[in-house]
């Protein structure tokens, strides 16, 4: 779980102001800087910073110092108001920071976000049901939270427009953002390397294994080989995504040759992890140093600290809204972006036993 992100006052400022542009309350051009700080109660420094922020979004247009900025009018007609459906991975999913953001945020500019009644992980994953479970919802538009590439092409050869929030999307027709973890898993497989560590296993769903290895993954894999160590199904291993399934891989895997690092997808599985080890007897990072591939609010409690990959969520909500919006235009946007992602050195990473 994402720690909850408070909205700064630029962000909060920026957000009014896109609501009250999606509203049509102005027409033409803006106030002032000036009249709407007093008309806000704001500093005048925050409502040109928002200001700047809607001039970057393509909303505004500066027509020089002193001017009011200038509504930039949409191409294709003006926006109307959508029914856009959240279809996330699973219901914990719900109360992530970032999403309970974007649910916000597409809805002060007008929208009815709904998270749909089922989540991914509820329908298998499986094609064929969410097709179906698909067409018996009314929904002019489409987030989905982490899918796999089957379902993400099932999705971008729909007529209504998808937007692919993680998941397997790369080469897909479909719009798309998230964080960019590659160059977080190198420096993370570099930092176990250099603590001697060989026997290294990247614990993921199967959404970034198959039907082959992911981005991030495929980085863990080659950093391995450039430094000389075999790789192969030892490292990525296949297990049952379930309690049992789970506990039965780590069983088997510190049966006989245990690895002495993992890397967990997500921080869900990594406390699952955590617990297994624990009732196990085995000591973090004495006998297995560990690493989380997100972020998690619970961890700002732990000893040792959690060693993980960071990513800030503001630009991944920021571009599902433009998305929306284009999209309520009548615009095409299939553009797909990525957020940086950086790995957090901590206490749960150790010199290899």
């Amino acid at each position: 779980m994402h720690p909850l992100r408070l909205l700064s006052a630029v962000e909060q400022v920026a957000l009014h102001l896109r609501r009250e542009l999606a509203r049509g309350h102005w027409v033409g051009s803006l106030p002032g800087a000036g009249a709407l700080a007093a008309e806000l109660g704001v500093n005048h420094k925050t409502v040109e910073e928002a200001l700047r922020q809607l001039e970057k979004e393509g909303q505004l247009a500066g027509l020089g110092p002193g001017r009011k900025r200038r509504i930039v009018e949409p191409k294709g007609g003006a926006a109307r108001p959508m029914r856009i459906a959240l279809l996330e991975y699973d219901s914990a999913t719900r109360s992530e920071g970032y999403v309970v953001e974007l649910h916000h945020s597409l809805t002060a500019c007008g929208h009815t976000a709904f998270f749909a009644e089922k989540c991914l992980f509820e329908l298998g994953m499986d094609v064929a049901r969410i097709a179906r479970f698909v067409r018996q919802m009314e929904a002019d538009a489409w987030v989905i939270g982490a899918g796999s590439r089957e379902v993400l092409e099932w999705f971008s050869a729909q007529p209504a427009p998808a937007f692919a929030l993680f998941g397997r999307r790369e080469g897909l027709p479909i719009a798309g953002t998230g964080p960019d973890k590659v160059p977080a898993m190198i420096a993370a497989t570099r930092s176990l390397i250099g603590f001697e560590h060989r026997r290294i296993i990247l614990l993921a769903h199967r959404e970034r294994r198959l039907p082959e290895p992911g981005r991030a993954e495929r980085a863990l894999l080659e950093e391995l080989k450039a430094h000389g160590i075999s790789v192969g199904a030892y490292n990525l291993p296949e297990w049952e995504e379930t309690r049992d399934g789970l506990h039965k891989l780590l069983r088997s895997l510190f049966q006989i040759t245990p690895p002495t690092a993992l890397i967990i997808d997500e921080a869900p599985l990594f406390v699952a992890v955590q617990q297994f080890l624990a009732e196990s007897g085995i000591r973090v990072p004495q006998q297995v140093s560990l690493v989380c591939t997100d972020a998690d609010s619970t961890f700002e409690w732990c000893l040792p600290t959690i060693a993980h990959i960071h990513w800030d969520s503001a630009p991944v909500v920021r571009r599902i809204v433009r998305w929306a919006t284009a999209v309520s235009r009548g615009r095409r946007d299939m553009k797909q972006t990525f957020t940086p992602a950086e790995f957090v050195a901590g206490g749960t990473v150790g010199p290899a036993p």
